[in-house]
């Protein structure tokens, strides 16, 4: 989804997801039509003492509920910075933290393998959210309850308060269970770290995820019959396979670059910029092939695709080039970046294939997503690869070159 940036922290960007957009409002009012059994609550929990009939006369539930919602997405960015200023901390940049539909998100460039780094980073966040309860339980205790004739700003304030109080508890107690990728998954994996590889850990962490997402899924169809919880559900089992996937393939290339994985340069099959897009098509169709490098002079100067070629009418294909429809922005590469980084670059910039070049610019071949998913099945299936998850990942150490 479209995402908007508001601010930065510390220098970190603070964005909002559009879905964030829908559910700001909503909490405001799911808070603001509850604001009676939430008092009632407040009361048997907090001895809070608060007058129901206080609280919820004309707008003032909405006035409520919208200072609530804000209040407990403030929360939740802070819970991200306490994750994020630790992660900084170890020397792990955050490219963004974004609040979306279902709380926040922040984004590190590269997980730690150190299971004790690991394990700070989770708990950070549920700490500050602990933190945050705290304080709103002590203002809430500081303001007294009063029968002046400021008895509805009064009561609103320790209304407030005292929601924010159980709320981050309950944010922090929500996180620190094992639903992997959630905080409390991250310190399992952390914590089967320290006598397992780092692979093996996350895919126990991630089965036990699944497992956690399943039970979180039923419950919430089932038994409670929130679609809000079902939801999370489905987003915590599709992180926890994704992640495990993700941190199995990264074992996997250890030790590979995109040299080992990319077609050599001479075995690229490049086109001229003079060449009509219906000979194109006609030259894909011939090699199965859907991406070219387009060359002038004998260098490299484009790329040009079948979405290029498609761009252009039926009736026009043998009036324009290559030239006239290939993408000039090309995103290059070095041969000797990590297969993994590699295929982040891809996923990243959203294209199919990257240039490898040397330090001097010269082309020195082509990857494509399928070079590195050809190469991730080659490497599953030698003996080294058995090896991920049972041993060190350093000290597997799949063929440093896989023949084409």
């Amino acid at each position: 989804m479209r995402r908007f940036r508001i601010g930065s922290v510390f220098g970190i960007p603070i964005q909002l997801d559009l879905t964030f957009l829908l559910v700001l409002p909503l909490f405001a009012w799911i808070i603001g039509t509850q604001v009676e059994q939430t008092t009632e609550l407040l009361n048997g929990t907090l001895n809070a003492g608060l007058d129901p009939s206080v609280l919820t006369g004309g707008s003032l539930v909405w006035v409520l509920g919208i200072g609530a919602a804000v209040g407990l997405f403030a929360g939740v960015v802070l819970h991200e910075l306490g994750h994020s200023l630790v992660a900084i901390r170890y020397g792990y940049p955050i490219d963004s933290i974004t609040l979306w539909l279902f709380g926040g998100i922040a984004q590190l460039t590269e997980m730690p393998e150190d299971w004790k780094q690991e394990l700070v980073i989770a708990i950070a966040g549920p700490i500050v959210s602990v933190v945050l309860g705290a304080l709103c339980y002590v203002g809430f205790l500081v303001i007294p309850n009063t029968t002046t004739t400021a008895v509805t700003a009064v009561a609103s304030a320790r209304f407030i308060l005292g929601y924010l109080a159980v709320m981050n508890l309950a944010l922090a107690a929500f996180n620190m269970l094992p639903g992997f990728p959630m905080d409390g998954g991250r310190v399992l994996r952390a914590l089967l770290a320290r006598r397992r590889p780092y692979a093996r850990a996350t895919k126990i962490a991630a089965e036990v995820g699944k497992l956690f997402a399943v039970f979180l899924g039923l419950t919430g169809i089932f038994v409670v019959g929130n679609l809000f919880l079902a939801g999370l559900a489905f987003f915590i089992y599709i992180g926890a396979e994704g992640e495990s996937r993700q941190t199995t393939m990264r074992a996997a290339f250890e030790g590979v670059t995109v040299a080992d994985v990319m077609t050599p340069a001479d075995r690229v099959t490049t086109v001229s910029e003079d060449v009509s897009v219906r000979e194109l098509i006609q030259t894909m169709f011939r090699e199965r092939h859907t991406g070219y490098p387009v060359e002038r002079d004998g260098e490299v100067v484009g790329l040009v695709t079948l979405e290029d070629a498609r761009a252009v009418r039926e009736v026009e294909r043998d009036a324009y080039t290559v030239g006239d429809v290939m993408t000039t922005e090309i995103i290059t590469i070095s041969p000797d970046t990590d297969a993994m980084d590699a295929l982040t670059t891809l996923q990243g910039n959203s294209v199919g294939r990257l240039l490898v070049t040397d330090a001097d610019g010269q082309f020195q071949g082509l990857l494509t997503r399928s070079d590195i998913m050809t190469a991730l099945s080659i490497i599953k299936s030698s003996s080294d690869y058995a090896a991920v998850g049972e041993a060190e990942p350093e000290t597997v150490r799949p063929d440093s070159r896989i023949e084409r």
